[in-house]
């Protein structure tokens, strides 16, 4: 048995496999295509039985009386061949790839929130399983939840051993390490120095000079041991006080694959680099790989309020045998204390501890927005 890859080129390939579908539809014959859920309550989509993959997932859901932080309060969680914890266990909304509860068009290539404004949750990440598969949704809020979906997989005859299974986690830190508080810089420190010309944008003082060579300090994305790959993530970042300088796209990517020590093989440039974009954006902006789904920022404050932003390793999965931590600075040498959450996206044998617990519903809630006079 072989999966094949969903692209155009192997369409016509009459592969054996068996098309499923879990969903929402009313078994009585009538309209009522919703799944219902109330207030602390847990309930499964759906069970798939024996081999197969999941090809697709489609949501939208809306809450009775409204509320504007379902999206956060709403779990998802799919197992995979009859484990005890998930592999999955995510909010919704950040699962599908935009932070803070909030909706968005956009469009990438294993996630897409569709019109209208981003009510329509799509994802295609290939879920593969051996011997079933289980899928639950946690209603964690106060309101009823209206929920609808698909879950669209292929059955097989029998399991391809090769395959690992898909996780996905979310993590947050409220507030980051913050070394510029700490050392006490004030705007002089930051000034041009002599070796380059004023306005160039290089050569600062002394906080870009400042050493991080440990990475000890960074917002962690993912943490994990087993064998497997990492196929990206969602970062949100909500940029909630003024600092002296308060762009936080100068933090480096470092991830460290198999417990290797610092410097990591793989070990970026800055923010903005790593999200595949230049040079301080203020623009929103989709592509298949790459995208800033969020920009808060204004003429006063550019970099001040909720940004989120995605990266995937589609064509670049980075292997680990033994463990990964991905990490990432929260501007250079963490000097920035923001808000920092994400959704990191994973296939992984061998996985024997669970998932850390997801935070509860109050310290998933997004940071309330700055009054308007100190913007």
């Amino acid at each position: 048995m072989q999966i094949g890859h969903g692209s155009l080129a192997s369409l016509a390939r009459l592969r054996n496999f068996r098309r499923r579908r879990l969903s929402s539809w009313d078994r009585t014959g009538g309209n009522a295509d919703a799944l219902q859920i109330q207030a602390g309550e847990r309930a499964v989509l759906g069970e798939a039985e024996g081999a197969g993959c999941v090809k697709h997932i489609w949501v939208t859901m809306m809450s009775l009386p409204p509320d504007p932080h379902e999206l956060c309060k709403t779990v998802l969680r799919m197992y995979w061949d009859g484990e005890k914890s998930p592999s999955v266990e995510v909010p919704v909304g950040d699962f599908f790839g935009l932070g803070f509860g909030l909706r968005r068009n956009f469009v990438s290539l294993p996630l897409q929130m569709s019109p209208e404004d981003g009510k329509s949750f799509n994802c295609w990440f290939p879920m593969p399983f051996a011997n079933g598969a289980r899928f639950e949704v946690e209603n964690q809020g106060e309101s009823l939840v209206i929920f609808y979906y698909y879950v669209d997989y292929e059955e097989y005859a029998a399991p391809d051993p090769d395959l690992a299974r898909f996780h996905a986690w979310w993590n947050r830190t409220p507030v980051t390490a913050g070394i510029a508080a700490e050392r006490g810089w004030t705007r002089k420190d930051y000034r041009l120095n002599d070796q380059h010309p004023v306005g160039s944008g290089l050569g600062f003082g002394a906080p870009w000079t400042e050493p991080n060579l440990t990475g000890e300090r960074n917002y962690v994305i993912l943490d994990t041991r087993g064998r497997g790959q990492y196929v990206g993530c969602v970062l949100n970042v909500d940029v909630f006080e003024r600092q002296v300088n308060d762009w936080y796209g100068e933090g480096d990517d470092m991830i460290f694959i198999d417990g290797e020590p610092w410097p990591p093989r793989l070990h970026g440039t800055g923010t903005e680099d790593y999200f595949n974009t230049a040079f301080c954006p203020k623009q929103e902006y989709s592509a298949p790989y790459h995208g800033i789904t969020l920009y808060s920022g204004n003429e006063a404050w550019p970099w001040g309020g909720k940004n989120s932003m995605y990266r995937f390793h589609i064509e670049d999965p980075i292997r680990f045998d033994e463990s990964i931590r991905a990490t990432i600075e929260t501007g250079h040498a963490n000097a920035l204390a923001n808000d920092y959450s994400s959704t990191a996206y994973w296939y992984q044998t061998g996985r024997t501890e669970p998932l850390p617990p997801l935070a509860p519903v109050a310290e998933r809630l997004p940071r309330p927005d700055p009054p308007a006079g100190r913007r």
